[in-house]
């Protein structure tokens, strides 16, 4: 089960080092620019995420408008990480952008 976080505390997490972040947008979305230290979570890539990934540390998944992220912040969810949020308006909602 996930949880919803706005952008304002996820800056406040990102900031503190409190939390991983993973960004599920196309590469080149994430290239034009993303979160601080967050991840391009992709198709070829989740697998290996999943196995390497600390499954204690808080999770923010991170899309375009904070729709897609629900789907992948629950599948993240139920593959075994303990605290796991969707970001509320995706990156569009990112204050620093």
């Amino acid at each position: 089960m996930f949880k919803e976080l706005d952008s304002q505390k996820t800056q406040e997490m990102v900031a503190e080092g409190s939390a991983n972040v993973v960004d599920i947008r196309d590469s080149g979305s994430y290239s034009a620019g993303h979160i601080p230290n967050a991840v391009s979570l992709n198709d070829s890539n989740i697998k290996e995420y999943i196995e390497s990934a600390d499954k204690e540390k808080p999770l923010i998944v991170c899309c375009y408008h904070g729709i897609s992220s629900q789907g992948a912040a629950e599948y993240l969810s139920q593959n075994g990480f303990k605290e796991v949020y969707s970001m509320t308006g995706g990156y569009d909602a990112w204050p620093d952008r």
